[in-house]
């Protein structure tokens, strides 16, 4: 049994109190993770202050991979800003360019039409059946910034989960193993 058995007896033998630090410590770090991306999105104003491009659709300009930095503020969205929008019955985000502006006259508020810079045709065809322009509560922000290619971690976690389930359990045994 030679190495698995010397693992096996090392693991047994972290202490009930050195177990708990670890937990906590854990638990802490999980604890300001969630705090930081609260703080975030109170001060951008959007639900996710941070998104990743999962598709090709607005080449050049962002690449698949791209993280973009949101914020949404109360000013009226104009034609060229991108924005990252979410559709009734999908569950992931999208990021295009405004490429039209409707605002309605008796209430001053801004309907839009986006459009992938990629793709030749507007998105209509991606909105819930029957809607021809996104309403303010569709879209979740506008893109400030962007880091290239950081995002592709994600994209591979979740192309690939065996790799996030690896990952996982290596920082497992790191916290389990770790004799701070």
């Amino acid at each position: 049994m030679g190495l698995i058995g010397e693992k096996i007896d090392s693991i047994k033998s972290i202490q009930i109190r050195q177990l708990l630090t670890q937990a906590i410590s854990l638990g802490m770090i999980v604890t300001s993770a969630l705090i930081i991306w609260k703080a975030l999105m109170c001060v951008t104003g959007s639900e996710s202050p941070v998104v990743v491009v999962l598709s090709e659709s607005m080449e050049p300009g962002f690449k698949r991979g791209d993280i973009l930095f949101l914020y949404m503020s109360k000013d009226p969205i104009r034609a060229g800003e991108i924005v990252v929008f979410n559709i009734v019955g999908r569950d992931i985000p999208i990021v295009h360019r405004v490429i039209k502006v409707h605002e309605r006259e008796n209430t001053g508020e801004v309907d839009v039409l986006t459009k992938g810079d990629k793709n030749l045709d507007d998105d209509r065809l991606l909105y819930a059946k029957g809607q021809l322009w996104l309403h303010r509560h569709h879209i979740m922000g506008r893109a400030v910034g962007f880091l290239p290619y950081v995002g592709w971690v994600t994209i591979i976690m979740t192309e690939k989960p065996i790799i996030k389930y690896i990952l996982i359990g290596a920082l497992g045994l790191l916290v389990i193993k770790s004799k701070d």
